[in-house]
């Protein structure tokens, strides 16, 4: 089973942020606390330069999204841009900087933004993805960048996410430093439908209420541990699909069943929110409940 330990830190000007440990050895390459997932060598994460993955929700005041549609934006936001080529190939713009974050604490900062504040984020490196329906389209947005949507792409309550490479945690595009997540919450107007049950899951614990924006980090962290875990068959059907993933609240009896499973666990390191240990978020992909 993959463990990760995550911590959020909150505040007005920090967001939300979710920090990880990988526990278990990543496609074989060493194992424990402190290996790396790009390096054969042990190393130690903490002592590594230590950067950040942006994510930026956009919230509108008269249409913000469903809390739900979030969280999955926000989980296949991490899935599209770990398997961005700009990412994976060794001479991607992107490489190094994933790669240096992934080598530390995998950490992760929600932030929202709204009208202009979106169109200058926008403008900066990334990909957006557009909820409501699996990524499975691709589109040059307005900013040049690629965006990635599904049917319902034109919907102002649809969310809309975009990442960002991974940027120093002292070095924040201006754009993205300013804007904020504390205090935002999201609802669903209502409940959202039973998952596909041949489908990936990101189950949230019972037992823990998280904001909107730790809620979107820790599924991020949850898809995350997934996409390690896969060997490079089951991660490119799942990129071919579109990756489509729920993200729902398991039942206590499922959670409970979920936790002993085997399946990747995030836990939190209980620094803001919920209590030191907690488990988060099961990463259930129909791919691993076969190992």
């Amino acid at each position: 089973m993959t463990s990760t330990d995550a911590d959020t830190e909150t505040g007005p000007q920090t967001g939300t942020q979710t920090t990880a440990h990988q526990t278990t050895a990543h496609q074989g390459t060493g194992s424990g606390a402190r290996s790396s997932p790009f390096r054969h060598a042990e190393t130690d994460r903490d002592a590594a330069p230590q950067f950040v993955l942006p994510l930026v929700v956009r919230i509108e005041k008269a249409a913000p999204p469903a809390r739900t549609d979030a969280l999955e934006t926000a989980a296949r936001a991490v899935l599209v841009l770990l398997s961005d080529e700009r990412a994976t190939a060794p001479d991607g713009e992107w490489a190094q900087a994933v790669r240096d974050w992934q080598d530390a604490r995998i950490r992760k900062v929600v932030r929202r933004a709204r009208g202009a504040e979106w169109r200058r984020a926008s403008g900066l490196p990334g990909i957006t993805v557009t909820g409501g329906a699996p990524a499975t389209a691709t589109a040059e947005d307005v900013t040049g960048h690629e965006g990635v949507g599904g049917d319902v792409a034109s919907s102002a309550a649809a969310a809309e996410v975009r990442v960002f490479p991974p940027v120093p945690l002292d070095g924040w595009p201006k754009e993205l430093a300013k804007l904020q997540v504390s205090g935002t919450d999201l609802d669903d107007p209502e409940p959202p439908p039973a998952p596909d049950p041949t489908g990936p899951v990101l189950w949230l614990s019972p037992q823990v209420e998280m904001s909107a924006g730790k809620a979107m980090a820790q599924a991020g962290h949850g898809a995350q541990l997934a996409w390690w875990e896969l060997d490079d068959a089951a991660r490119a059907a799942w990129r071919e699909a579109g990756f489509p993933l729920a993200v729902r609240t398991a039942s206590a009896e499922r959670w409970d069943a979920l936790t002993a499973s085997g399946l990747p666990v995030v836990r939190d390191a209980g620094f803001t929110e919920i209590a030191p240990g907690s488990c988060t978020v099961v990463a259930d992909h129909p791919a691993l409940r076969r190992r």
